[in-house]
């Protein structure tokens, strides 16, 4: 199919066509009425079997398609279109309340749903989407080059990345702390048609639960003692945008009962309002727990997870991309000195073999802090290994802890114990009440250990 790199909206009417399959007379005439009001030209089709017609003689730059059907259902269809006409996004109607249909429709590849009854609001948007959407790229892999690296599982991301930019599935990013989640998730937006739109980053562990409900959906004024005005939530903040949920296994139940609700029925309810306000946001979620085991424990709705996990990116850690390091390191170093003006020191060959052997358990943020750390005691230009300071390897289930050296019990205990509360810290980004409930210990008494230890939230 032939067609310019991205459509605005002034082009609607720029012999745009649209394909509606629906075996109801009124829909197909509900919708071919809003379209030609948009401009746009559209064919109706009432069964499978005549959409697949139409598809073989005409190009069209857009599918609607009801789930059920006299002769199949739309889910073939979607996997036909997927098959024959990569280019062409398709959307289904599905029926009010079958999220089910909604996230296979997704996963098989639908480019977004719409709920009957049909909102003409939501239907405008959608096609506007739709009709804005980049070509597809031929290479297959994202423009972006903010996930660095050559290897294998770095590609494979990348791919994905491409692929699921062109649809409104939510998304799910897993993956160790500091393995570039957040990152896949910018570059996710910055490569789909909300890329010039608001991207908004929520670190769901950082909010006070009682504070959730205004903070995602807004509040109007008086609705509590100290709202002196009113206040969009995140969700207003990402509207025609991209809301990104980092940590978002920290969500307390209540919260996530909310959560699931804005995302299925597309609306938000500010605190102290009596009207829900429609939000077209695409969710991205993200965290470095693991959230089938948190469903199975009953820490997390498994409704909400199926919702949410509609397309699953798994980000590698370092480990896994070895290869990738020496190139990570010199644009982290010339990152780092390009403030100063200064030329990056070099990496010994040694220092380099140091830093591909190294397991790096806070993946590329903890390379980060290390060569940071590096950039302050190195001399001459170069970087030795010795001024890495790479922490020895933890010590698995079936090792052996081993002290000595003059080194008495109690200081072997404290370091064990600050291993562990700083691994906690960083898992977390330093956020004390979630560090607390990894440790297995109440958030005071995680204070006082720090104290005792002398350690601080950004010790290093």
């Amino acid at each position: 199919m032939s067609r310019s790199p991205s459509r605005t909206a002034d082009d609607l009417s720029n012999a745009a066509r649209v394909l509606v399959v629906d075996d109801e007379a009124d829909i197909r005439e509900l919708l071919d009425m809003t379209l030609a009001r948009m401009g746009l030209a559209c064919d109706c089709a009432a069964s499978v079997a005549e959409a697949k017609q139409y598809l073989a003689d005409h190009v069209y730059q857009l599918c609607l398609t009801d789930m059920r059907m006299p002769d199949g259902d739309g889910l073939s269809l979607v996997q036909h279109i997927g098959g024959h006409h990569p280019t062409l996004p398709v959307a289904v109607i599905t029926a009010h309340g079958s999220t089910e249909n909604a996230v296979a429709a997704l996963k098989a590849g639908a480019f977004d749903y719409l709920s009957k009854p049909v909102s003409l609001a939501q239907l405008r948007t959608l096609v506007k989407s739709a009709l804005t959407l980049p070509e597809k790229k031929t290479c297959g892999t994202a423009r972006s080059q903010d996930l660095l690296g050559n290897s294998a599982p770095m590609a494979q991301v990348r791919t994905l990345i491409a692929k699921v930019a062109r649809s409104e599935a939510p998304i799910y990013i897993s993956g160790e702390s500091g393995s570039g989640k957040e990152l896949a998730a910018r570059l996710i937006h910055r490569e789909s048609v909300r890329g010039d739109k608001p991207f908004v980053a929520v670190n769901c562990g950082a909010i006070p639960e009682n504070l959730m409900e205004s903070e995602f959906f807004g509040y109007r004024k008086g609705a509590f003692t100290g709202a002196e005005t009113e206040r969009a939530g995140f969700f207003q903040a990402a509207n025609d945008g991209t809301l990104f949920l980092d940590e978002v296994a920290d969500l307390p139940l209540a919260m996530q009962v909310k959560l699931l609700r804005a995302i299925q029925e597309k609306h938000v309810r500010q605190v102290g309002a009596t009207a829900e306000e429609p939000v077209n946001v695409r969710i991205i979620c993200a965290t470095h727990q693991d959230l089938r085991r948190l469903v199975e424990e009953g820490k997390f709705r498994q409704d909400l997870f199926f919702r949410i996990n509609v397309i699953e990116i798994r980000m590698p850690p370092l480990r896994e991309c070895r290869e990738d390091v020496p190139d990570l390191a010199h644009r982290i170093l010339e990152r780092l000195t390009a403030g100063s003006g200064s030329t990056p020191p070099a990496l010994t060959r040694q220092a380099l073999a140091a830093l591909q052997d190294y397991a790096f358990p806070g993946n590329v943020r903890e390379l980060e802090n290390i060569l940071e750390r590096a950039l302050a005691l190195h001399g001459d230009g170069v970087i030795e290994v010795a001024d890495l300071q790479l922490q020895p390897e933890k010590v698995g289930a079936g090792d052996t802890l081993e002290f000595g050296g003059g080194q008495t019990l109690q200081d072997f205990l404290d370091e064990q114990e600050r291993r562990a509360i700083l691994d906690a810290l960083q898992k977390t980004r330093y956020n004390r009440t979630a560090a607390a409930r990894i440790l297995g210990v109440t958030f005071r008494s995680l204070r006082y250990r720090m104290e005792r230890l002398g350690l601080n939230d950004r010790e290093s």
